[in-house]
């Protein structure tokens, strides 16, 4: 990874300020992109930012991927030989509460991206994709090889289109690209609306957790360290050329679904505190269960998540603890809106 020109899409998030920090200690000339929107506060992507900069240094470029000429500014100062493209507006309860703004975001972001770099002659470019695109009839565990596709919400349909775009645009331009379809990532820095960052906010203050649904739903769980090595392996992966395209797909996750009700137990044992469970209806988009079959990734990224449950919650609530407020969940939210078991 050493001296490799890196441009990142979405870079002050969760998952991209944790690879940026980790393509920075590798010694990549990183760029990263974003646009710094108000989904969750910019201040705690702010945050993120000057927590990766301890890194290293990187330029930063503040634009919308909507906004193809501050995209190309972007391209024009990284000249990049690898794209990373993580940014999205991201969550199934939203996108079904605004379906145009993730059209917008996550397809023509993604076609301005893809567009530039075919103009810039980028060699590769790796795309963040979500377990969602599975959808609730794929039989599990979920293969990369899944051919009934059924996402049930508009979250999901934009990430499946994503990857259909970089099939279309690896076959029509020459340059390879890999899809990562991510499983339920958690950790430090965690986005807000998530069950794992919310649910523990909530058990710390002693009010009540809002459950939706029996308590089986299940989700495979994974450590976002685990993920970034997935990733910075999925940057050096060269796909084989298969219908006149250098294209591939690879499930990243944990393969080892966790019950509802199994999470709020293992928050309770993290923090050693108890959880108020307040149990209501299930809410629509969510998808009974995701399971990763990890076995090619394994076999050709050299994907081994080593990061059980109980570790990774851990390092959460010791990271929650320390976090800068900016970093924490805004309670004036809480009363209002309740955590999803869903997540990229």
């Amino acid at each position: 990874m050493s001296n490799r020109r890196v441009l990142l899409t979405g870079g002050a998030g969760f998952i991209g300020s944790h690879l940026a920090g980790a393509l920075l200690r590798s010694g990549a000339h990183l760029t990263i992109v974003d646009n710094l929107n108000s989904f969750y506060s910019p201040e705690w992507k702010k945050r993120n930012l000057a927590d990766t900069r301890l890194a290293g240094e990187f330029e930063f470029v503040l634009t919308d991927l909507c906004d193809l000429p501050g995209v190309r500014r972007a391209f024009e100062i990284s000249r990049p030989d690898a794209v990373v493209h993580l940014a999205a507006y991201a969550g199934v309860r939203p996108s079904i509460a605004d379906p145009r703004l993730y059209q917008r975001a996550n397809i023509e972001g993604t076609v301005n991206v893809l567009e530039l770099c075919r103009e810039f002659n980028v060699p590769k470019l790796v795309f963040g994709s979500s377990s969602s695109v599975y959808g609730a009839t794929s039989r599990a565990p979920f293969r990369e090889d899944e051919v009934e596709m059924r996402p049930i919400s508009p979250y999901a349909a934009t990430k499946l289109s994503g990857e259909l775009l970089c099939f279309t645009h690896a076959h029509l331009f020459g340059f390879a690209a890999v899809c990562l379809r991510f499983f339920t990532v958690y950790g430090p820095r965690q986005r807000p609306d998530l069950a794992i960052h919310k649910f523990t906010a909530l058990v710390e203050a002693g009010l009540p957790v809002p459950l939706f649904g029996d308590g089986t739903m299940g989700r495979d769980y994974t450590f976002v360290d685990d993920i970034v090595a997935g990733v910075l392996a999925a940057i050096d992966y060269q796909p084989a050329l298969e219908h006149n395209a250098r294209f591939d797909i690879f499930n990243l996750g944990n393969c080892s679904p966790v019950t509802l009700n199994e999470l709020v137990n293992a928050i309770e044992a993290a923090t050693g505190k108890a959880a108020h469970r307040d149990w209501q209806p299930p809410q629509p988009g969510d998808v009974p269960l995701t399971w990763a079959d990890i076995s090619k990734a394994q076999r050709l990224l050299g994907y081994r998540p080593s990061t059980p449950l109980a570790d990774g919650l851990a390092k959460f609530v010791r990271w929650y603890r320390a976090a800068d407020p900016a970093q924490k969940l805004d309670f004036s939210a809480v009363a209002a809106g309740a955590a999803t078991h869903q997540g990229k």
